[in-house]
């Protein structure tokens, strides 16, 4: 439709690999490429194609980041498990961020905790702003989050740690030590239980979706 429109003359486009070859035959003044999952060419880059079978899920992607930002486009790929095509998808579970409580009390510590997640003894410390009995603190806490304190705060440590292994180049032991974890080890092992992979995994994975995203460069993606 695009071309037959003439929106693609002299332009990069692409569409299913099964159609390439006829694309390229009826339209030859289009630049063609079968190798691309998603192509973005035109007049302020407003033409967006996709190739075959789940490259939706690229573009969709793209979207999402050019248009309410590259943040938002991560958050949609690891709740809906979304992979790039040449490493294929991989089911992994991704911790969820509980909304903020009803409970005031147990609403003040969340808040709190949100900037203090890596500092030593973070229970303890929610407790004594809490003001109340450590047991009660904990059931109230359980209740109004649906999780343990202490689970709240490994949720919220590896959350930081995917951000900081999407983004950086940081080592895997300088970002536990960022987020909390003095021990590697012991940082590895509960991400990849909580994750199902393992941090350099993880930043493989992920890594390269957000510096395409963050370049506007999906189209380069090749298919797989």
């Amino acid at each position: 439709m695009l071309a037959e429109a003439a929106l693609l003359e002299g332009q990069d486009a692409t569409t299913h690999w099964a159609y390439c070859d006829i694309l390229a035959r009826r339209y030859p003044g289009v630049k063609v490429h079968p190798q691309r999952t998603l192509v973005v060419s035109g007049e302020g880059q407003r033409l967006v194609m996709a190739g075959g079978g789940a490259s939706w899920l690229d573009l969709a992607l793209y979207l999402i980041a050019r248009h309410a930002g590259i943040e938002h486009a991560m958050h949609a790929a690891r709740i809906n498990l979304i992979d790039w095509h040449e490493i294929g998808q991989q089911p992994f579970a991704r911790l969820a961020r509980t909304r903020q409580s009803e409970d005031a009390v147990i609403a003040r510590c969340q808040t709190w905790i949100a900037d203090h997640y890596a500092e030593p003894a973070p229970v303890t410390a929610m407790v004594r702003l809490s003001g109340l009995a450590e047991r009660s603190f904990k059931r109230r806490f359980q209740q109004a989050t649906g999780m343990s304190p202490l689970a709240y705060v490994h949720t919220l440590r590896l959350e930081e740690a995917k951000q900081m292994l999407e983004a950086t180049d940081d080592p895997i032991e300088a970002i536990a030590n960022e987020v909390g974890y003095e021990d590697a080890g012991f940082f590895s092992r509960l991400f990849r239980r909580s994750v199902n992979l393992t941090p350099a995994q993880y930043r493989k994975r992920f890594s390269g979706m957000r510096k395409v995203l963050q370049t506007g460069g999906m189209a380069r993606i090749p298919a797989s």
